[in-house]
């Protein structure tokens, strides 16, 4: 049993590692990219929005596409898009032809994010399915630091067209393991008759307080985080003047303060259930967003105060995803697909959103993803409050 668990994570983790690769391997390229097509900033930026519009919209459609045809087929469907989108990254001209076959490379990365949240819904309950999505991260979580890293590498040792081969072949990679290692979890007879039955089927959704609350906290934290991979390069690289090929050194640092809290969300699970350990990581992001804000408004503790608090902010998501997930995908069984992908696709619209404000925002230094930051900190408290709310009114 704990074999079969042990081959699904890394299975699972392999393919969901595909996200944070695609976001995380080009950011030290992200002012290169701006000097190679004599882009903006804010035009470069639209890179990152653009994954994060395809990766929702992708979510929505290949959510219905799960529930009716089952999870392996679409996974590989989109596994082969994600490879087919990146090898045409690498060969772009121009802005607008590179920020088009991003928003295509996400629309096959998001099956991956469907099929594996309801795969582990299928398989497990809400208690397992917090400690087994915990494990994952530990492998998923090794992408975001290897990932800058690498891509920094790439960056300085070739170019950044290097970066999108690399991430076709790790598509092909995983359409390998996927065809040969993960077996079908969702059987023909319990799968919905039609793809537009299905999709009936997540209209409701949207309407259930049981889905809406912790999907709010969910979405909200993953705001805040996508403000922060915007920024980053930016603040780093330039307001701070780190170098970059370093980036990666401090990307990769908030990404084990993330994999170590995801450990630790496993033992704090015992006798205490996801709903109230995700609790205190809404209030650990708050705390990270105020000394955020805080040092950004002052600059006081310059580049350690911010990157300190940044720590802190990323860690928090250790506690907050898995929980998040597994409260939210429990009572839907029957739906998994369609509620996953609504989540899915929540989270990355979100992430457009909080993206974009950052450029919205015309002030100096680190200051403008603080703000960001801190209204999705704010939004995500509010929303755990209202979930318990609900909780205890229904009880």
């Amino acid at each position: 049993m704990r074999e079969g668990i042990a081959r699904l994570t890394l299975v699972l983790g392999a393919v969901m590692a595909t996200g944070p690769l695609a976001l995380d391997m080009y950011l030290p390229a992200l002012p290169t990219l701006e000097a190679e097509f004599a882009a903006s900033t804010a035009r470069v930026q639209h890179t990152v929005s653009a994954y994060l519009f395809g990766m929702g919209l992708g979510q929505l459609a290949f959510g219905p596409l799960t529930d009716r045809f089952g999870r392996k087929r679409p996974l590989l469907a989109g596994l082969g898009l994600f490879a087919l989108a990146s090898a045409g990254c690498a060969l772009a001209h121009s802005i607008d032809s590179f920020v088009l076959l991003r928003f295509a490379q996400a629309l096959g990365g998001s099956a991956g994010m469907v099929v594996i949240r309801a795969v582990i819904r299928d398989r497990f309950d809400a208690l397992q399915s917090a400690r087994v999505l915990s494990l994952m991260m530990l492998v998923m979580g090794v992408a975001p630091i290897l990932a800058p890293l690498a891509g920094g590498w790439l960056l300085v040792s070739g170019s950044w067209h290097w970066i999108f081969f690399v991430l076709a072949a790790y598509a092909l990679f995983c359409v390998a393991v996927v065809f040969l290692f993960l077996e079908e979890s969702h059987p023909p007879d319990a799968r919905a008759p039609s793809v537009g039955r299905a999709l009936a089927g997540i209209l409701p959704l949207t309407r259930d307080r049981r889905f809406l609350g912790p999907t709010l906290v969910f979405i909200a934290a993953f705001g805040a985080f996508f403000a922060y991979l915007a920024a980053a390069p930016f603040v780093f690289i330039r307001f701070f003047s780190v170098p970059a090929d370093r980036f990666g050194w401090y990307f990769g640092a908030n990404a084990l303060g993330f994999i170590t809290v995801s450990q630790l969300n496993r033992r704090l699970l015992a006798g205490r259930g996801p709903r109230r350990v995700l609790g205190w990581g809404v209030c650990l992001l708050g705390v990270a967003a105020l000394l955020l804000l805080a040092c950004a408004l002052t600059g006081i503790a310059g580049f350690a105060g911010v990157f300190g608090a940044l720590f802190l902010a990323v860690a928090s998501l250790g506690l907050i995803a898995s929980n998040a997930s597994a409260v939210t995908l429990a009572p839907f069984g029957d739906r998994a697909g369609g509620a996953s992908s609504l989540l899915g696709a929540s989270q990355a619209l979100t992430g457009v959103v909080a993206s974009a404000a950052v450029g919205w925002i015309h002030a100096r230094g680190a200051v403008p993803m603080a703000v960001v930051v801190a209204a999705c900190a704010a939004i995500s408290f509010a929303s755990y409050a209202l979930l318990v709310k609900t909780e205890r009114a229904s009880a």
